[in-house]
């Protein structure tokens, strides 16, 4: 039976939508569950996260039941901020042994991005995703991060995508010498004039500021990354901050000036992962997101910001630590991951389908 394409709408349907990634992910003994009242203002085209976004999701449907669905998105910012008419497939979601409704649902969200102006479409970074797993998913990721079937591959291939960047995943086990070092890297930065403070140290009435204008000017020319909004960005630290991101994450001054910031989220997947078995110690991870300012470079405020970070995870009892995500590309941040003792431990990729 051929699929049927439908755009939800209401929160009935877009809850329905949104939590079909649950009943794809339900055949794994550990995995993020969806947080329907984070979402669902995005997908309904509402809320901080939503702004200067226009959003269409769709569903492919056999026999009734939801097979695929997708979240077609056009970023303005992201068009303003590369001049390119790029559009974004987010939240891409199916179940095995659905090419031709895949295929059908991305004939229609390429459609609607086409009429939109856009020349392309990337699945897998923008329009809030993340990439996808190559490896298995069995393991846990840190939280933010995709759990993906692989037979996803295929289906994003077989509905017209290309590879198009591949990340990298890097941890660490906590050890004797790795605190010693972390403790090293972080005094030095402080002997160079560096004060690194956590976020719940600095001034509620300059904290949101300093952060996001200074992640926004250090991942200016980052492949991908476009500005986040100081709503945007006041929504996820008053979302993560009680879970302790406020704490874990850090703004670097010099004389005053923000110069570096590291957002990092401590592990909570004890409290909130959905999990049949005992979650192995690797699994407890935090994310990391780090960015240095051009003129704060090259003097090892990287590993100070992230060293300040891991210490803080590991007196707050954690065995392993997570560096996240690194473009293949992207050397320095590589190089800055190996400096503070981890390695690679997953690989991810990002498609791009030209419509051209």
């Amino acid at each position: 039976m051929s699929a049927t394409i439908e755009q939800p709408s209401g929160a009935s349907e877009l809850t329905e939508f949104l939590t079909f990634a649950d009943r794809i992910n339900e055949r794994l003994e550990a995995y993020w569950p969806v947080f329907v009242p984070m979402n669902l203002p995005f997908v309904k085209g509402e809320g901080p996260m939503a702004e200067g976004k226009r959003v269409m999701p769709l569903v492919a449907r056999e026999n009734g039941q939801i097979v695929a669905r997708a979240l077609a998105v056009v970023d303005q910012h992201h068009i303003d901020h590369w001049n390119e008419p790029l559009g974004h497939i987010a939240m891409f979601e199916a179940r095995p042994a659905t090419v031709e409704a895949v295929r059908a649902l991305m004939h229609e969200a390429c459609g609607w991005l086409r009429t939109q102006g856009m020349e392309a479409a990337r699945a897998g970074f923008g329009g809030g995703d993340f990439p996808f797993v190559i490896e298995s998913s069995d393991v846990l990721p840190p939280v933010l991060m995709r759990q993906n079937p692989v037979y996803y591959h295929s289906l994003l291939k077989d509905a017209g995508f290309e590879s198009e960047k591949a990340w990298t995943d890097y941890k660490a086990q906590v050890t004797p010498d790795l605190v010693r070092r972390w403790t090293g890297f972080l005094e030095d930065g402080r002997t160079r004039g560096f004060d690194i403070t956590p976020l719940s140290r600095v001034d509620e009435s300059r904290r949101v500021d300093d952060f996001n204008e200074t992640w926004n000017d250090a991942f200016e020319h980052h492949w991908g990354v476009v500005p986040t909004t100081r709503e945007e960005q006041s929504d996820r630290l008053a979302t993560l901050g009680p879970m302790g991101a406020l704490d874990t994450s850090v703004i670097a001054y010099r004389q005053d000036e923000p110069v570096g910031v590291c957002f990092v989220t401590p592990e909570i997947s004890s409290v909130i992962a959905v999990r049949r078995r005992d979650l192995q110690p690797d699994e407890r991870l935090n994310f990391l997101g780090i960015g240095v300012r051009e003129q704060a470079r090259r003097q090892g405020l990287n590993v100070a910001m992230a060293a300040y970070s891991y210490l803080e995870l590991v007196r707050r009892g954690a065995a392993w630590v997570s560096y996240t995500l690194v473009l293949d590309d992207n050397w320095p941040s590589r190089r800055t991951a190996e400096k503070l003792g981890c390695t690679i431990c997953g690989n991810y990729m990002v498609y791009r389908r030209n419509f051209r």
